[in-house]
């Protein structure tokens, strides 16, 4: 039992996954916690409401939580609330403490933390280091940003050698302690401009998982970005430079000098997936495991869906599923790991950038767009100049434009660029409502 929570009043913000697993955290520390969600009870899932309040939890949903004034030892905001929200602003404008979910989790972690974060690749690095270890004989689990929130894990972590943690820039904002063993940069791209002001307040967002290191721990970092003095001690990698510590040569990944895993074996494509099994060759090193150990899991390694995914092959054309690319910088990267004519399904949700910067890439791939979502007719004015463009409205038009559009020989590229809410519940709704309508086309 922490006494630094007991009989505390404590208050978490947001009901979802993240806000779930901090209030039972909290529980089992003894504290008294109020659940505060924006959304109205009768739009909150029934068996979420029933687990908190069958474990003492209080649930405050609507207006009432936006208004509640209640006095409060703490506050702990879920990720998905935006620290601007009124329901936060309602805890911040009064100067009651506000940590996130992953500080919180932090705070219980007894084991070493592997923190993997970037614009782009963290779920496929996540999945690939937990794969990595576990098959060395590291027990550890991906969580954080994906599968099981930290707060959850941590909570029966005695079972675990190394905790391996997705993070997000949207948990970094909340951190006040937050140190990881080794800290994984993967990469950097304009994104998010609907929750920050500007670029650069998003990749300040991203540093701060370098911000409570010290000498003592590591930084794995992509080679190719700026970053700024850090306390940590860095390894280096880079598809693209050869003075990484993890480098490209004669159709392998070096450690300096020396081959330790060639292309050939391994089932991931793409430099931007090269990219993610260096950062996981590093991580394995720094937790002293020998390269011919790392090999073989990671040569096995599967795709997740909606990264490149494969989905059939209908009158010569080959379908690929890219739901999870999610911003330009995605999307990019998969324009430019094909290499047959595209027809690009393109386009979703308004996220404050435009599309302007893929126009000679979409010039050189695609000899059709076509367009979807909120964003349609402004990515149609940044790219009509480069190829033919269409509007789609809805993403089963799309996929039947694209048929239309497509001749023997080509790839449809379903790589939005974009996030989904607008007409989908997330990038993987999105993916399965594509593979569906795929395999329902005739041959």
């Amino acid at each position: 039992m922490n006494p630094r929570y007991q009989n505390k009043n404590i208050a978490v913000l947001g009901a979802g996954l993240s806000g779930t697993a901090a209030a039972l955290l909290l529980r089992s520390q003894d504290a008294n916690v109020s659940v505060l969600d924006s959304a109205t009870e009768n739009k909150l899932p029934e068996s979420t409401i029933k687990n908190l309040r069958d474990h003492g939890v209080r649930v405050i949903s609507g207006p009432a939580a936006e208004t509640n004034r209640d006095a409060y030892d703490l506050a702990v905001l879920s990720p998905g609330i935006d620290p601007d929200s009124t329901l936060a602003q309602n805890f911040s404008s009064r100067n009651i403490e506000m940590i996130g979910e992953l500080e919180l989790g932090w705070r219980f972690c007894e084991v070493p933390l592997v923190a993997i974060t970037g614009t782009n690749g963290k779920t496929t690095t996540t999945e690939l280091v937990a794969q990595m270890l576990n098959a060395c004989g590291q027990r550890t689990v991906a969580c954080g940003n994906i599968g099981k929130p930290l707060s959850e894990v941590v909570r029966d972590q005695s079972k675990f050698d190394v905790l391996t943690v997705e993070v997000s820039s949207f948990q970094l904002e909340t951190i006040k302690t937050f140190r990881p063993q080794i800290a994984v940069w993967l990469n950097f791209a304009p994104d998010h401009l609907d929750r920050y002001a500007s670029v650069a307040e998003y990749h300040k967002a991203k540093l701060r998982i370098f911000e409570y290191q010290t000498e003592k721990e590591f930084a794995v970092v992509n080679a190719s970005d700026y970053l700024p003095q850090i306390e940590a001690r860095r390894l280096t990698f880079s598809a693209y430079d050869d003075r990484a510590d993890f480098r490209l040569a004669d159709g392998s990944i070096c450690f300096e000098t020396t081959p330790v895993l060639r292309l050939a074996d391994v089932k991931l494509r793409g430099s931007h997936n090269i990219e993610n099994l260096m950062a996981t060759l590093a991580v394995g090193h720094l937790r002293g495991l020998a390269f011919e150990q790392m090999a073989a899991p990671l040569c096995a390694y599967e795709p997740a869906p909606h990264r490149c995914e494969f989905v059939r092959t209908i009158a010569g054309v080959d379908y690929i599923n890219d739901s999870k690319a999610t911003n330009l910088d995605a999307a990019e990267k998969a324009l430019q790991a094909q290499t047959k004519p595209v027809v690009l399904i393109a386009g979703g949700k308004d996220k404050g950038f435009d599309f302007q910067p893929l126009r000679d890439l979409v010039k050189e791939k695609a000899h059709t767009a076509i367009l979807l979502g909120e964003m349609a007719n402004r990515i149609a004015d940044d790219w009509r100049e480069a190829t033919r463009c269409e509007i789609a409205r809805s993403l089963a038009d799309a996929v039947e434009r694209a048929r239309a559009a497509a001749k023997t020989g080509d790839v449809v590229l379903f790589s939005p660029g974009t996030s989904s809410f607008d007409m989908f519940k997330s990038y993987a709704d999105r993916g399965d409502q594509f593979r569906r309508l795929v395999h329902a086309l005739p041959k």
